[in-house]
């Protein structure tokens, strides 16, 4: 008569850990860890395929003699300053970690600019096929960046909302799982600014 008794509130009790452990996220934490990692991953692998057509380009412009030096060195160093440092798995869970790696290829990201725009006062450079050639992979390069990026953004954001929303988020504490860093744009300032546009020039 006792078992007959306790069988639904056993029923009931099972019933009610199930729902509780469905709703509790875990799955969700992995499926959107392991998509933040995959990310990242492609972020890095395309930073690392800038980095890696940077010594075709500065060879390529040190064949005009008289170019200027001074620009060619800073692309040199902001590419020894990006690759030189150490990317590990938790640096996404480190914001500092992460604006000094975005800081670095931030910088390397401009002075590639300003050599594309020193490059258009040398005709022959302009017209070399194999400068002109690495030129066309850099580009594509930029925009691969900005689509991994974003893609890593997304997942990050996907993430940290199931990291901070309830009741996820008590997982989240019982699992360690802690809020990862996203890119954030350099000068913000400077983005919400209007773009100044002079016809007169």
């Amino acid at each position: 008569m006792t078992r007959t008794f306790l069988r639904p509130f056993t029923w009931l009790a099972t019933l009610w850990l199930a729902l509780l452990l469905s709703g509790c996220g875990y799955n969700d934490f992995q499926r959107l860890d392991e998509q933040t990692k995959s990310s990242w991953a492609e972020v890095l692998n395309q930073y690392q395929r800038r980095a890696d057509l940077i010594p075709n380009i500065v060879a390529t412009v040190k064949g005009e003699a008289n170019f200027e030096q001074e620009t060619l060195t800073k692309v040199i160093e902001a590419r020894a300053k990006a690759t030189g440092i150490q990317v590990t798995p938790e640096m996404v869970s480190d914001p500092a970690a992460m604006q000094k790696f975005q800081a670095a290829q931030g910088e390397l990201g401009s002075a590639l600019s300003r050599l594309m725009v020193v490059v258009e006062q040398y005709p022959n450079l302009k017209a070399n096929q194999a400068f002109a050639d690495l030129r066309v992979q850099l580009e594509g390069t930029e925009n691969r960046i900005t689509v991994a990026r974003n893609r890593y953004i997304a997942a990050v954001q996907e993430y940290n909302v199931l990291a901070r929303s309830f009741p996820t988020n008590l997982t989240a504490m019982v699992f360690g799982y802690q809020p990862k860093a996203g890119f954030t744009v350099a000068d913000e300032a400077a983005v919400s600014a209007p773009p100044k546009v002079d016809f007169a020039k």
